[in-house]
Formats: structure tokens, sequence, C-alpha cells
């Protein structure tokens, strides 16, 4: 079960909408589960009108205009000097806490009694009713109207923050307390188990409103966004090569300062060059993933790379300064393909031997391979594609709240070198060859480590997550051009694999990259 947290200022509207067709026409037969003893006292379980959602509404906000209370929360917006989000000095209202409660869409539904029991429970544990409030209740409401647009079964709560004597219900930390308490009732009523949540796993902070301006099953900005910084991640041996390869890219790089001077960096955040006379729109690395944070990205860079040495880029990145004209490109012959042939084979060896219950592993595993697969996503594909969907399906089995992940094989030289020449490539370069060695063998293995996951996960979530991992790669697979003979793709490599004289030399070029040609090579998608 899911819990999606909101607030407002507005209970007339928000009941309106409830009892609405809704975005889609979606809504159907509104009617009240549960609610507060006095709310419930009143209506019945028949459907609403809009002129029942407004006397509703009215019920809601009935303490707070008895006590004359407001309750704000203070606006904020993003300071592109600081990369972080800092407050404007006004405040807007916010005393309606709304949240809801949704199934997977293959759940079967619960029916009006188990979600109005699930409701009470909820809204106990979150302490705004029940024994838990000490006296101090707040006015609150379950709404159920069908299913989601996906077609999962689910509930609307709507809590009106001022209690019953005058205060305020406490709201902090309520993302973990609602994932803690979806979690109890779960297991409480045999529900299916969000598997994500128990492993710490967290979402992008994907809008609904950019879900619908990406449109039905494209890719976001969010998700576009954190692919191209996965990829320069993978692609990436240090922080300083980071930052520089992000701007060539094409994005804005913004680090976040520690207080007191520019010495010391602690977090970043990026955007894409936002078109002409449009507001760039920015991410932090954590929010795009937790593997893209900064401290994370720092485990996985290791020692070799220190953070003082990265000041530099750090602050040019800060001052906007131009790139100086840099020579990227990948000289790509015989010795050095049949080498990264054998590197991939060997890391595939140690993946051959996880454990597939070990899901801390396979996390890890995902998101190198998101960051290799997102890599070739940029370079061959015109818009965000098979590469680019299985990428995005990889780099959610990436979340994960561990730092460490113990028994996983450390240096994934193999999928650090496939990203670095997925990169070096320029447009309009031939990369078929390159292709079929490093892709076919990468997605080989990851079909197979997924297949073996979804045989003996219990949860059905990440079941089914693991399936679509598994169907995506299959069509990447499907896709991939068709391995020259000489190349014995699918064979077991030799430990030291002989020069092929057919093998053509399919890249040996190099381009000149600068401030500006990542946007001319249509990257900012």
């Amino acid at each position: 079960m899911i819990a999606k947290i909101g607030r407002g200022g507005e209970t007339a509207g928000l009941m309106r909408y409830l009892v609405g067709p809704g975005r889609s026409n979606e809504h159907t037969e509104p009617h009240l589960v549960a609610g507060s003893a006095g709310l419930m006292s009143w209506y019945s379980t028949d459907t609403l009108s809009k002129a029942e959602a407004n006397e509703i509404a009215g019920e809601l906000d009935r303490f707070g205009k008895l006590y004359g209370v407001k309750v704000t929360k203070p606006v904020t917006e993003f300071d592109e000097a600081t990369g972080q989000r800092v407050p404007t000095g006004e405040r807007r209202d916010a005393h309606v806490w709304h949240c809801s409660l949704s199934l997977a869409p293959d759940h079967e539904p619960l029916g009006d009694d188990r979600w109005g029991q699930i409701a009470r429970e909820f809204v106990e544990a979150m302490g705004f009713d029940g024994p838990s409030a000490d006296g101090a209740v707040c006015q609150w409401a379950a709404v159920h109207h069908g299913e989601t647009k996906n077609g999962g079964d689910h509930i609307h709560l709507v809590v009106n923050l001022v209690t019953s004597d005058g205060t305020v219900a406490d709201v902090r930390n309520d993302y973990r307390r609602a994932s803690a308490a979806c979690a109890a009732i779960e297991e409480r009523h045999g529900l299916e188990v969000v598997d994500g949540r128990h492993q710490g796993r967290s979402a992008r902070p994907e809008t609904y409103t950019e879900t619908e301006a990406a449109g039905v099953g494209q890719m976001t900005y969010t998700a576009r966004l954190a692919m191209t910084v996965r990829a320069v991640a993978a692609a990436s041996s240090n922080e300083a090569e980071f930052v520089r390869m992000a701007r060539e890219e094409g994005l804005w790089v913004r680090p976040r300062f520690a207080a007191g001077g520019q010495e010391h960096v602690t977090g970043y955040a990026v955007a894409d060059r936002p078109a002409h006379g449009q507001t760039a729109v920015w991410r932090s690395g954590g929010k795009l993933g937790r593997d893209l944070s900064l401290s994370r990205l720092r485990m996985a860079w290791g020692e070799g790379s220190r953070p003082e040495d990265a000041l530099d880029e750090w602050r040019a990145a800060w001052r906007g300064q131009p790139l100086p004209g840099q020579r990227r490109g990948a000289q790509l012959d015989d010795e050095t393909l049949r080498q990264m042939w054998g590197d991939l084979a060997r890391v595939n060896e140690q993946l051959a031997k996880v454990d597939p219950e070990n899901g801390p592993v396979w996390s890890h595993v995902a998101g190198q391979a998101a960051g290799v697969l997102g890599a070739w996503s940029l370079r061959t594909e015109n818009r965000p594609g098979e590469l680019a969907r299985a990428s995005d399906a990889l780099a959610r089995s990436a979340q994960t709240q561990r730092r460490t992940v113990k028994g996983t094989p450390s240096k994934l030289t193999g999928y650090r070198s496939a990203a670095r020449v997925a990169m070096a490539l320029g447009a309009g370069m031939d990369s078929r060859t390159a292709q079929v060695i490093i892709l076919r063998q990468l997605v080989h293995t990851l079909r197979t480590m997924s297949q073996a996951r979804s045989q003996v996960t219990r949860g059905r979530v990440e079941r089914r997550e693991n399936e679509r991992i598994a169907d995506a790669l299959k069509r990447v697979q499907a896709q991939l051009p068709a391995a020259p003979p000489s190349l014995g793709v699918g064979k077991p490599p030799a430990k030291h694999l002989p020069l092929d004289p057919a093998l053509p030399r399919t890249v040996q070029q190099t381009s000149t990259t600068t401030k500006e040609t990542a946007a001319e090579r249509g990257i900012e998608r």
C-alpha cells in the first residue's frame, strides 16, 4: 500500500475534486467509507454530490473557525547560487493534510468495510484521532471513488490539522510515519507488501503535472535528467571528472557549499539548459536517486577521488565559466574492444556467483548497469527508447538506504569502461561493433540475474519489478545489431583474447566538444 501526502489550504476545493469526475473521468460513485465521529453520524455511504462535498468541508473546518486558528507553511524557491530551496519570507495556508492510500493495480478491491477499518487505523497511527491523539482529535474524512487511472483501488484521507482543543496536529516526519503505518497495516490485513518501503527505496519526485506533460509511456523530465546524471557518474572515475562531464553533456551544475565559504562541497543540483526565456528546473542529486547523492557517488569513486581536487571544477560550474575546448573521442581499435570484452566477461563471472536473494547486491549492480545503458541511450537514441526505458527500470532497483553492500563486486571496472566508451563517442559515429561487444554481454547477464531474482522474491511488487526489468532488457537485446562472426559473441572469452584481423576498426575518430555542442547534438532531450 502506497501513501502519497500533500498539504493545502482549500478544504472545499479538495472535497469537490474528490466527488467530481476526476482529470480523466476516472472517479465513480464517490462516497465516504470512514470519518470523524461527528461527520459519520450525519452522512451515509451513499454517492456524494458537490453540495454535500461543500457541507463536509465546512464540518472539517469547524475547529479552525471555532478557535480562529490558521495553519500556514513557508513558501520556498530554488536558489541557483546555493543549489538549495530557501524560504521566500512568505507563507501559505496549509491546514489541509491530504493523503491517498493506494493498492497495486492487480490487487483485489477491498470493499468499503475493510477500507473504513484501514482508514481508522491509519489516522490513529498518525495521531489524528483515537487514543493516540490524547484528546486533541482532528476532523477527517475518507473518500472512495473507484480505481486510479492505472487501475489500483484506493481511498483519499482529508484531515484538518486544527484539533478539538485549538492546537495544531504534529505532522513532523509525516512521510516516515505514514510509511511505518502502511507497513503495519499491510501485515495486519494481509495486504501486498511494498518491498521498496522495507528496503528503504524512494521514488523520484515526479509530479502529476510532470507526468502528464511527458505523455503516456514517455520518460519525464526528472527521469531523463536522472538518466543523464547516472550515465555521467558511471563513466567518471573521480569527482572532478563527474562535474566536467556533466557540463559537457549540456547540464547546468550547481554545488552546495558548506557554510562559511567555498572550501567544502556537500551536495549538488543539476538542470537541463532551459529554452530562451524559460526558467531552469533544478533537481538535487539525492532527489534524482539515492544512488546519485554526492555522498554515495564519493563512496563509489573510492579513495582515488579526493573532494578537494574537484573544487576548481565545482567553482567553475557555480560561476558559469565556459568550458575550455576539449578533445573527446574514442580510439576503439581491435585491442581496446577485445580488452573490454574480457573485462565485462570477468565482471559477469563475478555476478554469476551472486546469490539471487541478495537484494542489496542486486541494487548496487542495477545502479551501475543503469548508468551504462543510459550512456548508450544518450549516444545512440535520438529520443528515449528501449535503452532509456531499461536504464530507468534498473535505476529504480538501485534506490536503497543501505550505504555499504557486503559481498558486492567492488570494482565493476568493465561497466565503467563500457560507460566511458559510450560517452566518448561523437554524434554520427558508427558504434555498431562496440554496441555488440558491450551491450550483448551486459544485457544477457542482467536478464539472467533479474529472472533469477523473480523466482526467489517473495513480495509481488519487487517480483513484478524484476519481471519488468527482464522484459525491458529482452526488448533491448532484440534490437541490437547482429554480431559479426569474428566476434564470437556468446562464447566464453579466453583469458587473453587474441586480436582478430577481421574485426572492423569501427570507431577511430575524435570529436571536439565545447560548452554548446551537447545541445547541438540534441542530447538535451
